[in-house]
């Protein structure tokens, strides 16, 4: 049996940054990846986030990378929100996405601070609060390709 506890806050942003996360609708979308979590074998801690892009927090499997676990996540929820009515305007998850580690003792600050994603929203761009995330975890980002999905 291994012992592991890693926390990952994950991001995941919509192709083009297109606001098609319908916020009337986000709680089905949640309540599909929380099942969809829960078949891998992933504790979801806690997710939220903008029509543009949304946060985890979970911690997977030893036996599962975190590359393979947002592949396989982003392909299983793209096809559920193409099919769904309530989601229109979703053309799919952008390439790309942020992972970062984090040790459990600072499980409840992200916790808090996915909770609050609407209300830091109002203060902060998704792209600020992206090259915030990328520089604080000492990501170099180059600014050709900095949210570019061509």
């Amino acid at each position: 049996m291994s012992y592991t506890q890693i926390l990952y806050h994950i991001v995941l942003r919509t192709y083009r940054s297109n606001w098609s996360v319908n916020e009337t609708h986000e709680r089905e979308l949640y309540g599909y990846i929380l099942g969809y979590c829960k078949k891998m074998g992933v504790k979801l801690f806690r997710i939220g986030g903008m029509p543009d892009h949304i946060h985890l927090l979970v911690s997977i499997p030893s036996s599962m990378s975190l590359a393979q676990f947002v592949r396989d996540l982003k392909t299983s929820t793209s096809k559920w929100l193409k099919a769904n009515p309530a989601f229109p305007l979703f053309d799919g998850w952008s390439k790309e996405y942020a992972g970062f580690s984090y040790a459990y003792r600072d499980k409840a600050m992200i916790v808090n601070y996915i909770k609050k994603q609407k209300e830091h929203h109002k203060r902060k761009t998704f792209a600020e609060e992206y090259r915030h995330f990328l520089i604080e975890n000492g990501m170099s980002i180059d600014d050709r390709f900095f949210l570019r999905d061509s």
